[in-house]
């Protein structure tokens, strides 16, 4: 599968995932309505919401990107029904030719992590029968449980030739608190760094390993850093735009060969119309005011690298 990321990327010329991840105060008002007169102010008129939300962000933008985001806990505030919607996201975002990153940032041991990494990347036993779950292409992992919260999902990344993003350094502000200690003069998110590629290099596609690493774009100079860590792994790099970070902070998580990353947008695009620099488009043309944010974030993204 991230030879299939690559050739998206190459294919675009934008190293760029959509963060699906909506709250109901991002969806017009019309969507909402649409959605309430079918189900009612009920959690499965939220979920119909969401997913007319994200189909038409969809239709605007896959043409344009390489892959997207959705965050499963946006869904599951929603119970079974933003499951469901959940599902149809990834399932649509698959038949538009689009890689899904299933942010789920699970993290535990044993049985209990090859049920996640089944549920998510690989099939299920049902008797006589095999069956996908929710069948992201990626899927983000805790790794602070060690290799035994690791390991599972590596064994069914193997079979499935599916990826894992691996969270390194985080871009909240609170990440320091543990990732940055010091653990024999070194901090600790350069020893994970290590770690993946540790693991990365037992499941390498053509040119880069199928395990990468979440490293924020609020962090650029450790980002340079891990790049160096991790010269085979491709990067996921949120907190681009909301939370500040900018074309020109991206430039070293990338190798010479341009590749080697991918940056997240969530809200600064699928909550474009909210903006001032959108608000033209109105809550009518929500899905056109994305367009014009990936474009604005394809446009910054490129400068930055060709200016490098």
């Amino acid at each position: 599968m991230i030879n299939k990321l690559i050739s998206n990327i190459q294919k675009t010329g934008a190293p760029i995932v959509v963060g699906l991840d909506p709250m109901l105060k991002y969806v017009p008002e019309h969507i909402q309505k649409q959605a309430f007169a079918e189900y009612g102010e009920t959690l499965k008129g939220a979920a119909e919401a969401i997913w007319l939300y994200n189909k038409e962000i969809v239709d605007h933008v896959y043409d344009l990107i390489s892959a997207v985001k959705p965050q499963i806990a946006m869904y599951e505030q929603f119970g079974i029904e933003g499951l469901i919607a959940f599902q149809k996201t990834v399932n649509y975002c698959k038949e538009k030719g689009l890689v899904v990153i299933g942010d789920i940032k699970r993290g535990d041991i044993g049985s209990t992590s090859e049920a996640y990494a089944v549920g998510h990347l690989g099939k299920v036993q049902v008797g006589s029968n095999a069956y996908y779950g929710f069948n992201e292409d990626f899927v983000t992992v805790n790794p602070y449980l060690g290799s035994d919260g690791v390991n599972p999902f590596i064994k069914v990344c193997k079979e499935e030739k599916k990826g894992l993003f691996i969270l390194v350094k985080t871009s909240n502000p609170s990440s320091g608190e543990f990732q940055d200690r010091l653990i024999d003069g070194r901090p600790l998110y350069e020893i994970v760094g290590e770690k993946v590629a540790e693991w990365g290099a037992e499941c390498m596609g053509d040119s880069y390993s199928y395990i990468g690493a979440v490293v924020g774009a609020t962090y650029p100079e450790m980002g340079k850093v891990l790049r160096k860590i991790m010269p085979k792994s491709f990067i996921l790099v949120p907190g681009y735009g909301a939370q500040g970070g900018k074309g020109a902070d991206l430039v070293h998580f990338f190798n010479e060969d341009g590749l080697g990353a991918i940056v997240n947008s969530s809200r600064g695009i699928i909550a474009a119309y909210q903006q001032e620099k959108y608000a033209k488009f109105g809550a009518e043309h929500f899905g056109e005011a994305s367009r014009a944010a990936v474009e604005d974030m394809i446009a910054d993204i490129s400068g930055a690298l060709q200016s490098r």
